[in-house]
């Protein structure tokens, strides 16, 4: 919720919900309550119990099974969910950028060497285009944020590995969103910079067409450097 709008029915029915699981001490696969009796509990219509539902489905509390024996179960722990609600449960403590660094980094050369094995001509034209877009925004920084977080969402697509994929997209989204709202180095000139990154980044879409592991490690490191 923003500017401090009040939540919504389904928002506080769903708050509602997931208050009764704690305090019925309810386990994975237990059931709830059916969706009549949610609307019976709090007189709200089939809409907004269907919304709290998907609410909670989203956040991965509840799974929802339909017909006569459904309704509402807590959902089995899902470790991309879980990571989800760690990263919102650490967003204000003072080591969670260079946490979130750490992990990205470690995950990075396994992305790297995966885009250069699997590459095709399609993501290597994609990788070229989104780097070009990356050049023209080194005059604007919030720009350069966005287009360098497209590239590497890109290289992040081709690998086959979607759990790495998963946790090295959500460390990149959270570095990105953190880096958004911090004060930029005024010792440092921002232009020069970013112009330096973007000689990195060449390099390392470069490195990833030519399908070489060796370089494309090489490039993954001098990228890590940069970033650091």
């Amino acid at each position: 919720m923003f500017s401090g709008s009040p939540p919504t029915r389904a928002e506080s029915l769903a708050t509602d919900i997931e208050s009764m699981i704690d305090a019925r001490g309810l386990g994975p696969g237990d059931l709830i309550g059916t969706m009549d009796h949610f609307r019976d509990l709090s007189g709200y219509g089939r809409a907004t119990i269907s919304e709290a539902a998907r609410l909670l489905s989203d956040r991965g509390t509840v799974e929802i099974r339909p017909g006569r024996n459904g309704g509402l179960f807590v959902a089995a722990p899902n470790p991309i969910v879980r990571l989800r609600h760690t990263l919102l449960s650490v967003r204000s403590l003072p080591t969670t950028v260079a946490d979130a660094i750490a992990v990205r980094d470690s995950l990075e050369p396994l992305i790297a060497l995966d885009a250069a094995r699997h590459r095709t001509q399609q993501d290597i034209t994609a990788l070229r285009k989104l780097l070009t877009a990356l050049k023209r925004a080194t005059s604007d920084r919030d720009r350069f944020l966005r287009a360098n977080l497209a590239l590497h969402e890109r290289i992040a697509e081709i690998t086959p590995n979607h759990l790495a994929k998963a946790v090295y997209l959500t460390m990149t989204h959270c570095i990105s969103d953190l880096s958004a709202h911090a004060t930029p180095d005024s010792s440092t000139d921002p232009t020069a910079y970013l112009r330096h990154r973007v000689e990195i980044h060449t390099e390392l879409v470069e490195a990833i067409a030519t399908g070489d592991a060796d370089r494309t490690a090489t490039a993954a490191e001098r990228h890590q450097a940069v970033t650091r």
